[in-house]
């Protein structure tokens, strides 16, 4: 194993995962990886940690799933001064290197869908597909609600669970705030791994200073954007914006769903995810016969007449 990379067992709510340690753009980044197939690079939500993916990995089980803490989130190395999401997309792109994938599919969760964006911005042959849940296009959106948004700028909803319950409906909506049950079904992951004071505010920097309106056109992959019209944070009209804008976007509004979808209900939108990802690898390896096909002067359609 190369130095970079300190294996370590997957345990508690990581059971079922190879948990790792790679050095990634100068920090020490804990990644999280499961499964087989096609690779799906999941990038989760503001002070989040991996943990909080189990809702959702238990329904993707035909590919492979690698889950990163962000810098100073989780258990990975904070930066010593903030990184713009520019930095941080580079560095995922270094992650991507030292894990020896040249090309993966992405699904970026909240503030994971604003480095999503970025990362395809920055290194479109990268990312094969991108699945947007949960986002808008960074500054210069229709605000969220006030409540919320002052809400999210501190990562109390981490440190105890009386302000995990007291905060969490309030920012994330839809089942979440409607359902006890599916509040206290989140706790112990969110409250597993508070995020770095630190590394939190890096994180609300960095989004701060992102907008991907001037450049959103050029985002080449194939992307699938979910939302959820009972979402405090992303007002409705934010992902309708920017499937106008991605010149290959399929959006999905999700009635009811609230800022956790993917956590809260992720059954509501699973079916959409797999058959998302399925209909691009079918085009990928339409697009491998019909190569291989010109290369010995032949079609499908000619072979099956021929034999």
């Amino acid at each position: 194993m190369p130095a970079s990379r300190l294996a370590t067992p997957g345990t508690g709510s990581l059971a079922g995962w190879t948990v790792t340690y790679v050095r990634a753009g100068g920090l020490n980044l804990r990644v999280a990886r499961r499964g087989e197939g096609p690779a799906l690079l999941l990038l989760t939500g503001i002070g989040a940690n991996v943990e909080m993916w189990t809702p959702l990995v238990r329904l993707l089980d035909d590919r492979e799933l690698i889950a990163v803490d962000a810098p100073g989130t989780g258990l990975s190395q904070r930066p010593l001064l903030p990184l713009r999401m520019g930095g941080l997309a580079r560095t995922m792109v270094a992650l991507l290197d030292e894990l020896g994938l040249p090309e993966v599919d992405v699904l970026g969760y909240s503030f994971g869908g604003l480095l999503a964006q970025e990362l395809a911005h920055l290194a479109p042959t990268r990312v094969r597909r991108l699945i947007l849940c949960a986002i808008a296009q960074g500054t210069f959106v229709v605000p969220p609600r006030p409540v919320p948004a002052l809400l999210l700028l501190t990562p109390a909803r981490y440190y105890h669970p009386r302000l995990f319950r007291l905060i969490t409906p309030h920012i994330a909506g839809g089942r979440t705030r409607r359902e006890p049950e599916a509040l206290e079904r989140q706790a112990a992951a969110r409250l597993a791994r508070p995020p770095d004071l630190l590394g939190y505010a890096y994180q609300l920097y960095a989004s701060c200073w992102f907008t991907s309106l001037p450049w959103l056109h050029r985002i080449r992959p194939p992307t699938l954007i979910l939302a959820g019209d009972d979402d405090p944070i992303i007002p409705v009209a934010n992902p309708r914006l920017m499937a106008r804008l991605l010149p290959d976007a399929d959006l999905r509004v999700v009635p009811g769903a609230g800022h956790l979808f993917l956590l809260d209900e992720p059954e509501r939108v699973i079916g959409e995810i797999r058959a998302f990802l399925a209909r691009g690898e079918r085009t990928n390896e339409d697009e491998h016969t019909a190569l291989a096909a010109r290369r010995v002067g032949w079609t499908p359609a000619t072979r099956a007449r021929s034999g």
